[in-house]
């Protein structure tokens, strides 16, 4: 909470605001008028978009009621959606945003009309290419988030947890629309592939495989333990965990066994494992996901050109920096055996380290949790999880201790995720009190793209605790300009699989002049990519908007040039798409 110490001040400032007020008459009326009826029309947007399902609405307000929305009965939704209808809305939306006067909104309102208008225009030329939306994946598909989203299900009142168990009776209807859209894919010829197919299976057998041991009847025990609002008693808590069991093992279970039954059922009436370009609409549904996930509109050739620019700047680099010092990669081998501190010691380290590059932030409070034995192998090796936006904590960064990661590796992982990457990201823009809207509708490429770009800054800061810090900054720069590297390559390939149609075998050519020549671990990329059409672009091509931005920036300024201020403006314009970003950057 704010505290203003200088009332008198403020006193007569609103005083004098009044006097002025009544002399600008109905000029400033009018522009009152027009900014309140905007707000009015995206209060109302937020409030029909956060009520679609439970976990949206759970997730993004711990108090529904303190905005006037009564909660739905507790859903799921459904997979299944009416592509004319929803491209309808949009332009009802969209025709909505352009009847308001522009120019006599504030500036904050017009970013946010520019926005929405620029997110619904995207999402109604999605048209019948909807067809080719898969809600299912190996890894980020909704069969493998949804225990862990149900996992984190917050626990604030009793009706919470009242929620959360006929959430648990809504899986199974829900995973029939999801089975619904496959046979109805699999008749139009858009079904995955045997080997997509596979890796989806796998996943779902192995959370039905130890009925009696499923990894959410320890978290839910767990959080009842802890929930004292008011506290259960023992005998409460022993029939709840109970009652929690049974609905794991006559709904839930059950309901995965059927998904997974239904899916083998359509075994073979797949394609075999391409990329979009082989599909009917397949490359114009891959330039929407550019658009609506990655909030880029350049066309893909320039996107190819500037990738392959910064896969020779990285390379001419890190030829440079081995030219410099032949032993290079041994002192970096020495640099992760150096940074020996722990999670939680990164964490407190970061938000000194940054200072001198990013604006100061006073109270960023945040909770470490580990994430469960039996969801270290599913899960990366830290994650971010947003507060609710009516409470704007707790921030949650979770650690997989698995050991897959070197010190120096976690040491980015937690800049990306934490300072100066989501959680700041995140609560920095929360500081300037959005409208509500802008939290629902974001932008996946600013998001992500900022934290890939600040990952570059840990490495740099990572140095400093080194040993030898000078000796050390050229080997984590060279670890940065590695990382860079791959994430480009893998980027291209994105494109090469789903825009220009590349196989199996042209992808392990491109590979092989890389240097990995590895045939498993080139099937593996290919397969990775091909399931998750974009997912690296939301990454990498948003490191580079956020790089190119900060050369024009500087070229634009010259001496007068400011990283701290670049950075502050950045964060409070917030997520948007690109073209947004750089027009008020601007």
């Amino acid at each position: 909470m704010r505290i203003y110490k200088n009332i008198p001040k403020r006193i007569l400032s609103l005083c004098l605001v009044f006097a002025i007020g009544i002399s600008m008459g109905v000029l400033s009326d009018h522009f009152v008028s027009e900014n309140s009826r905007f707000q009015t029309f995206t209060e109302k947007l937020f409030r029909s978009e956060v009520c679609s399902n439970t976990l949206t609405l759970h997730y993004t307000l711990a108090h529904p009621e303190k905005k006037g929305i009564r909660k739905p009965e507790a859903t799921l939704g459904t997979a299944l959606s009416d592509p004319a209808k929803t491209t309808s809305l949009c332009q009802e939306y969209e025709k909505e945003l352009k009847s308001f006067a522009y120019s006599r909104l504030s500036e904050e309102n017009r970013l946010t009309c520019d926005m929405l208008l620029l997110y619904f225009h995207t999402r109604a030329s999605l048209g019948k290419n909807s067809a080719l939306d898969e809600p299912l994946g190996p890894g980020l598909g909704v069969q493998a988030q949804l225990p862990i989203l149900l996992a984190e299900y917050t626990f604030r009142t009793k009706e919470d947890i009242s929620d959360y168990l006929k959430l648990l009776s809504t899986v199974r209807p829900y995973f029939q629309s999801i089975i619904k859209l496959e046979k109805q894919k699999s008749q139009s010829g858009l079904f995955m592939s045997d080997t997509t197919l596979d890796r989806i299976l796998k996943q779902c057998h192995s959370f039905v495989a130890n009925p009696d041991s499923n990894y959410m009847d320890d978290i839910f025990a767990q959080k009842l333990k802890a929930f004292s609002n008011p506290a259960f008693s023992s005998e409460d808590q022993k029939k709840l965990c109970t009652y929690h069991h049974k609905l794991i093992l006559t709904e839930v279970i059950p309901a995965y066994q059927e998904l997974a039954d239904s899916l083998e059922s359509l075994r073979g009436t797949g394609k075999s494992s391409r990329g979009l370009a082989f599909f009917e609409g397949g490359r114009e549904y891959y330039l929407y996901l550019l658009q609506s996930q990655t909030g880029t509109y350049v066309p893909v050739g320039q996107i190819e050109k500037r990738l392959s620019a910064q896969l020779l700047s990285d390379y001419r680099e890190i030829s440079s920096l081995l030219e410099q010092n032949s032993s290079l990669i041994d002192r970096l081998n020495q640099c992760s055996g150096e940074l020996t501190l722990t999670p939680t010691q990164m964490l407190e380290k970061l938000p000194e380290l940054m200072k001198k590059d990013f604006p100061e932030l006073k109270d960023a409070t945040y909770e470490l949790r580990t994430v469960h034995p039996s969801m270290k192998k599913f899960l990366s090796p830290a994650f971010y999880l947003t507060p609710p936006v009516d409470t704007r904590n707790p921030n949650v960064i979770y650690i997989n201790d698995s050991g897959r990661t070197s010190s120096l590796e976690l040491f980015g992982t937690l800049a990306h995720e934490g300072f100066p990457g989501h959680l700041y990201q995140t609560v920095s823009f929360a500081e300037n009190n959005p409208s509500d809207i802008r939290y629902l509708v974001t932008s996946s490429g600013y998001v992500e793209g900022w934290a890939t770009y600040v990952e570059s800054y840990g490495y740099e800061y990572a140095a400093s605790l080194m040993n030898d810090p000078d000796s050390a900054k050229n080997a984590v720069r060279f670890a940065w300009l590695n990382r860079s590297m791959n994430l480009c390559i893998y980027s291209l390939i994105d494109i090469g699989i789903h825009y220009r149609g590349w196989d199996a075998a042209r992808t392990a050519v491109f590979l092989k002049s890389f240097g990995i020549n590895n045939a498993s671990t080139a099937a593996e990329i290919y397969q990775y990519i091909v399931e998750t059409p974009g997912n690296y672009l939301k990454y990498y091509w948003g490191y580079l908007n956020f790089l190119d931005l900060k050369t024009v920036c500087q070229k634009r300024l010259g001496d007068d040039f400011d990283l701290k201020e670049f950075h502050r403006r950045i964060l409070e314009i917030g997520p948007v798409q690109f073209p947004v970003l750089e027009k008020y950057m601007k």
